[in-house]
């Protein structure tokens, strides 16, 4: 078989199975924090992927602390040198993360969360879906995928026509 494009080997999450995972990936950080009964003091969304994902957590969780940290690794489908644009308050974070909850909607290579571990190496760091490669770098995720899958997250989708295999409409 010829070599396929990105978007040719995808997995394709709609609105509905996101909602589902990222309520599951609540279920098993339900009382794994280091607070009084297992609580987590805050829920940290890598932006932007991982901002849907934080609120289903943090509602879920009852957490109401929820902040922001903003690292740019992708141009389009084309992965770079992650930089921090802007980290969370300090006041959350603490010196090293502990007690926080940090949220992304993927681990691919795992660089992002790379970067975000060395500032604050004792927050959770978890991830609705995980790659092979970047898995080491998640303590929690709730579904793998292949390292050649591209997924489609529901934000960057829109509904629209595709012609049947066997030609246009009759």
């Amino acid at each position: 078989m010829a070599d396929r494009l990105p978007h040719e080997k995808g997995f394709h999450v709609s609105w509905d199975q996101l909602h589902r995972d990222a309520r599951a990936l609540a279920w098993r950080l339900d009382k794994q924090g280091p607070g009084e009964g297992g609580d987590w003091k805050a829920v940290v969304a890598i932006t932007r992927g991982g901002m849907a994902p934080a609120m289903i957590v943090a509602r879920e969780l009852g957490i109401r602390v929820v902040d922001t940290v903003s690292v740019k690794s992708y141009n389009h489908q084309t992965q770079s040198e992650p930089v921090i644009i802007k980290p969370p308050a300090a006041e959350i974070m603490g010196a090293s993360g502990e007690g926080v909850l940090v949220i992304d909607d993927l681990v691919d290579t795992g660089r992002t969360l790379e970067v975000v571990r060395k500032l604050w190496p004792k927050a959770h760091y978890a991830t609705v879906y995980a790659k092979p490669q970047g898995r080491p770098q998640v303590d929690t995720f709730i579904t793998e995928v292949s390292q050649d899958t591209w997924i489609f997250f529901p934000w960057d989708m829109a509904l629209q026509y595709v012609e049947p295999f066997r030609g246009g409409p009759d």
